[in-house]
Order: C-alpha cells, then sequence, then structure tokens
C-alpha cells in the first residue's frame, strides 16, 4: 500500500495498466506472491522447515516444464542438469540428507499438498512474471502485484488480528523495516531480475536464498556450517553458473528470447 502510494504521489498515469494487463497482476499477486508464501507457512507448521523449502524449490522442475510444453524453449540436459544440481544443493544445505542429528521428518500429507502448491504458486509468478515484465515497467508490475497480495493477506489475517497482538512501538517500527526490506525491497529487485531472465533461469537463481540463510546465520549468529553445507551451497552455485552457460547451438537460440523479452520502460 505504501508502494501505491509513493508512486501515486508522482502520478497515478504512472502506474495505469491496460484493463487485461491490470487484472493478469491482480492474478499474478494473489495467485503466485500470496498462495506461495500463505501454502509455504503451510508446509512449515504441519511438517518441517526443511520439507517445505526443498519441495518449494522444485519450482525450476515446473518452470522449465511448462516453458518446454508451451515451446518457449528446448529441453536441454544443460538445464535439466542444472535444475538437478539446484535441488540437491538446496537439500544438503538446510541438513535434510547427510545430517547425523537431524530430527525425524514429520510427513503430513496435507503439510506436504500444501508445499507443492506452494512450489506451483511459486513457478507460477515467476512465468506470468516474467511475461509482463516483458510489456511494462516493474514498478507498475509490482504495485498491483503487491496491492493484491496485501489483499489476500487482508482476508487471512485481518487487521483486527494483527492490531490484538498489542505490539509495541519498537516491536511495530521493526516490523515496518523488517517489510520494506524482506518485501518490498526483495521484490522489487526479483521484479528486475525477471525483466531481463527467463523464468528458468530466474528461478533456478532464487535457489541461493535457503544459501544466504545459512551464511547470514553463520555470520550474524555464530552458526556453524557443516561440509555437507558447503558443497550444497557449491552445488547450488554451480548450478546457476551451469544455466547460465550457452549450450550448443543457443546463439540463435537466446538471440531471439532477448528480442522477445526486452522490457518496456
Amino acid at each position: 500500500m505504501l508502494l501505491a502510494l509513493l508512486v501515486g504521489r508522482r502520478g497515478w498515469q504512472r502506474i495505469k495498466l491496460p484493463t487485461p494487463d491490470l487484472i493478469q497482476c491482480l492474478i499474478l499477486g494473489m495467485l503466485g506472491v500470496a498462495a506461495s508464501n500463505y501454502f509455504y507457512y503451510v508446509a512449515i507448521q504441519r511438517t518441517s522447515v526443511a520439507i517445505a523449502i526443498v519441495v518449494q524449490y522444485t519450482a525450476p522442475v515446473w518452470v522449465l516444464l511448462y516453458v518446454v510444453a508451451r515451446g518457449q524453449q528446448k529441453l536441454s540436459l544443460q538445464k535439466v542438469a542444472a535444475v538437478g544440481v539446484a535441488i540437491t544443493g538446496i537439500a544438503l544445505t538446510i541438513g535434510i540428507v547427510g545430517a547425523k542429528s537431524a530430527s525425524p521428518l514429520r510427513l503430513d500429507t496435507y503439510g506436504f499438498l500444501a508445499a507443492v502448491l506452494a512450489s506451483f504458486s511459486f513457478a507460477f509468478y515467476n512465468v506470468g512474471g516474467h511475461r509482463i515484465l516483458a510489456r511494462h515497467d516493474r514498478w507498475r508490475v509490482l504495485v498491483w502485484t503487491l496491492v493484491s497480495a496485501a489483499v489476500f493477506w487482508l482476508f487471512v489475517n485481518p487487521p483486527w488480528k494483527v492490531f490484538a497482538a498489542h505490539y509495541t512501538p519498537a516491536q511495530w517500527a521493526f516490523l515496518f523495516i523488517f517489510s520494506m526490506i524482506s518485501v518490498l525491497g526483495s521484490f522489487s529487485l526479483y521484479f528486475l531480475g525477471l525483466q531481463y531472465l527467463e523464468p528458468t533461469r530466474a528461478v533456478i537463481a532464487s535457489c541461493l536464498e535457503p544459501v544466504f540463510s545459512i551464511l547470514l546465520a553463520a555470520a550474524l549468529l555464530g552458526e556453524g556450517v557443516r561440509p555437507i553445507q558447503t558443497l550444497g551451497i557449491v552445488l547450488v552455485l554451480s548450478a546457476i553458473v551451469i544455466v547460465q552457460l550457452p549450450g550448443r547451438g543457443a546463439s540463435s537460440e537466446q538471440e531471439q528470447d532477448s528480442i522477445a523479452v526486452e522490457p518496456i520502460e
């Protein structure tokens, strides 16, 4: 809402969109951004963080299958390898594989289904966001996407429930700063990336999220990084490098893609 007010002060024409694209942004925000977060939280609550993260980050698989099925890209060993290496790297990074003292995994049907739906939603807003960002400035898309996501959360967690928590002024300040950095900042940068990267590359790059979580915890909280986690981090970084490498005969295909997705500012 704050983003809409700030941009709106510079003229509402700046965020005006044609009706079909506006509807697409609203759907993207509700069924993509908001739904992926909602189902991810449900998955954590019903299963475990490890299962929720690994299943959610199968999103590169769905993105790859979608773009291949639509004929937007050709299936290549390079892309399949990058997806597989990225998912394996995440599994090692968060300790779901190779951890000696890991707590037993809680497999819950509803929680697992929620994690799968989170991965579908994540894949959906990568593909849909890339498509609409090729036609419009990212701030226009970001405003309406986040407005739609905010409306979703107003129904899921109404304001009176939030106020009933009786947060202190310091806690409200923390929540405001946290939302500006982790929501507005992160989504604005991610949407910028989606303008210039095809969905497969963007979603594999997003696999760095759990990697940075581990590294920040080590740097700020003094948590140790086990060798198996280091291997996982290396695999995730390798996947990002693999998917960025040009394949055989890919120059003309990449040239065609770059023309098709050049963002309009």
